[in-house]
């Protein structure tokens, strides 16, 4: 039997990590797993060491606060790997966790290879760090074409993926009439998938639907999240009256609500692409604590948060960011949104000229296939 650990820090990560590897499982059934994942690996039957909320830390204040703990359970998951004796340390997405524990883990059994997927986002800021990944990493898995030059000038082996969010899903045909009723339009808001994020933005987008309501009767708003949260949400409406508003947490219900939306409301990250995906106008929003904006303001080299506005070097999507995040400013920027149906249209329409550079449609077949390469001892081709 071959050994993978699938190393992550976030639900995204889980997800992302999930879609390769759920290729592998049907090309392979030689291959023993184990994780630092959530619940979309659970879900493939793949456990984890432990829960993922537990090293789930955002911003620069919080990490630095629990940066002891941090600490520990760096060198715990290092411990379990080595124990473990995988062929392939893949790890995905959040490099503040999973990078550090690849170091030590190539620093203690360099015979263990080092894939990791999602790099480091050094166009937008520390392009230094390109240099100190080619000590430990074999081969690192890119989701953007121009993300390359950075890694080809530094000679890490790195493939171009494509966006797995991007791809063809199976469109599996689901009712949703018992979800909603009284035939409303459907409102998708997506507040976070982190504990710290739903804290934060939910109160304000709470402020924000009871806005529409005075303006708008024929609309059911339907706020995304994981499992792991959707009853704090759903509480938190309860708690509001709001009859209209609903949580859902389960994967397959949630693609179908956000392709049955007339509009979006959600929190800066990849959730943006599925909604570009699924041609749905939108606008973004974001607000963390003053330092920690400080200091990623100080170091950015970009002038948007999210990432299609990043790859046109326009503000598509609009951002309301920091003290622009609050109710009346998202309630009169969706209103005016949906007002102007032209400026809906012309949303849409550059969205998926953006998204298409993106787009291979075999992201996680390429992903999946970089990885058997590595663990049957050939060297991908870049």
């Amino acid at each position: 039997m071959k050994k993978i650990f699938i190393l992550t820090g976030e639900p995204s990560g889980d997800k992302l990590a999930s879609k390769v590897i759920s290729k592998l499982k049907n090309s392979r059934s030689d291959i023993e797993y184990l994780s630092v994942g959530g619940e979309h690996l659970n879900a493939l039957g793949i456990k984890s060491l432990y829960d993922l909320k537990e090293i789930t830390y955002l911003g620069f204040t919080r990490v630095l606060l629990n940066i002891f703990k941090l600490k520990s359970k760096i060198n715990e998951t290092v411990k379990e790997i080595i124990k473990f004796k995988p062929d392939i340390l893949f790890s995905v997405d959040s490099p503040d966790f999973t990078l550090r524990v690849a170091k030590e883990v190539k620093k203690k059994v360099p015979s263990i290879k080092t894939i990791h997927f999602v790099a480091p986002q050094v166009w937008v800021w520390r392009e230094y760090r390109v240099k100190q990944l080619k000590s430990f990493l074999d081969h690192v898995l890119l989701l953007f074409p121009f993300e390359k030059q950075y890694f080809d000038k530094e000679e890490i082996p790195s493939t171009v993926t494509g966006h797995p969010l991007l791809e063809k899903g199976e469109k599996n045909k689901i009712d949703i009439s018992q979800i909603i009723k009284e035939n409303k339009k459907i409102f998708s808001i997506f507040p976070g998938s982190r504990l710290s994020e739903i804290n934060v933005l939910t109160p304000i987008l709470i402020d924000f639907v009871k806005k529409m309501n005075e303006k708008y009767k024929e609309l059911f708003f339907v706020f995304h999240s994981t499992t792991e949260h959707v009853q704090l949400i759903q509480n938190l409406l309860l708690k509001e009256g709001l009859k209209n508003c609903g949580a859902i947490g389960d994967e397959k219900i949630k693609s179908h609500i956000l392709a049955s939306s007339m509009f979006a409301v959600s929190k800066s990250g990849t959730i943006s692409l599925e909604i570009c995906k699924a041609k749905i106008p939108s606008i973004i929003i974001y607000k963390m604590g003053f330092i920690n904006f400080f200091i990623i303001k100080m170091l950015v080299k970009v002038k948007f948060a999210n990432l299609i506005n990043i790859a046109a070097n326009e503000e598509i999507i609009p951002e309301l960011l920091q003290s622009n995040c609050n109710a009346n400013n998202i309630f009169n920027t969706v209103n005016h949104l949906l007002n102007n149906k032209q400026h809906l249209e012309n949303q849409i329409t550059k969205t998926q000229s953006v998204i298409s550079k993106f787009r291979t449609d075999k992201s996680t077949d390429i992903a999946a296939s970089v990885v058997n390469l590595h663990l049957i001892g050939k060297s991908p081709i870049k």
